[in-house]
């Protein structure tokens, strides 16, 4: 399972419809956030997401939309018994945040709170995916993201298998793990039943930012690009001064690194009534595209090949 549920998509200030920004990847029941502007533990209780198997959060930048979520989220899950560590990763200034986070009220957490600063360029590995730190351009030190899942196993061939004398069973298993099995005085490999490596699938948070050539690269045939789209192409001025970007200008980055699916983010409150002039400007350029909406989920599929 790898879920992506849009907690909070607002640009700046929160609305009667979006609230700041927080974005919450489920894979295999591990819960990891991007951004966790204020109300989000309100949101992960409308969605029924879950809050102790939240893993880490990764922040893009501190801008207040992007955190103030983090204080009353850690002393709840306090509050509710967690023991578990909570990794914080970010920006530079990471590490002196997450102590103030851990220091305001007067409330004792039961587990620990780690702050862990980024460099663009740097790997955070799981056991299964990897998570990289993307340089973006915003008006403060920033960060975007990209999760890689690990390549998959190719398809286990099971007739070529029996041709080769192994018979069904446990020898199978050991076959399918990469290992070297021995029958009839015979080593039969791995890569003699099993198909080409098959790809893990890659989902890529800009966080507040420009359309810029990291993104753009790490968003090569990516599942899912989630990239701040905060203005019609009509405030393209506006955007490029403040450092975000229009929809029209992201659907031309997402066209040109070939994702299977663009969602914008970070709408501005100017369109709290109507986000049809996002989805027009940017369905001008490219079409698998969606405005993303509070509570919304997607799966994101192995592919096929």
């Amino acid at each position: 399972m790898l879920r992506i549920i849009f907690l909070g998509t607002g640009g700046s200030l929160p609305t009667r419809n979006r609230n700041p920004s927080a974005v919450m990847v489920n894979r295999e029941g591990e819960l990891i956030l991007f951004d966790c502007g204020e109300g989000t533990q309100q949101q992960m209780m409308r969605a029924k997401t879950g809050m102790m198997n939240l893993s880490s959060i990764f922040v893009s930048h501190f801008h207040a939309d992007h955190f103030l979520g983090i204080p009353g989220l850690i002393q709840t899950m306090s509050f509710m018994g967690r023991k578990e560590p909570l990794l914080i990763y970010g920006p530079e200034g990471t590490i002196e945040f997450t102590e103030l986070f851990k220091a305001l009220g007067y409330f004792n957490l039961k587990y620990e709170v780690q702050g862990i600063q980024l460099k663009p360029g740097d790997v955070v590995e799981r056991e299964e995916y990897v998570i990289r730190a993307l340089k973006t351009e915003h008006s403060i030190s920033s960060l975007g993201y990209a999760l890689i899942e690990n390549p998959r196993p190719g398809r286990f061939n099971r007739e070529r298998a029996i041709e080769l004398g192994i018979p069904p069973g446990p020898l199978f298993a050991k076959l399918q793990k990469g290992n070297m099995v021995e029958v009839n005085g015979k080593l039969v490999k791995s890569e003699d039943v099993m198909g080409t490596l098959r790809p893990g699938r890659t989902i890529v948070y800009s966080g507040d930012t420009r359309p810029c050539e990291p993104i753009l690269e790490a968003s090569r045939d990516a599942d899912v690009l989630i990239h701040d789209g905060s203005f019609a192409d009509e405030m393209a001025d506006w955007a490029e001064e403040s450092k975000h970007s229009t929809a029209g200008e992201v659907a031309a980055l997402a066209k040109e690194a070939e994702v299977r699916t663009l969602i914008l983010t970070h709408i501005s409150s100017r369109y709290t009534d109507d986000a049809e002039p996002l989805l027009t400007d940017a369905k001008k350029v490219f079409e698998k595209v969606i405005i993303a909406e509070d509570l919304m989920e997607i799966e994101v599929p192995y592919r096929s090949k």
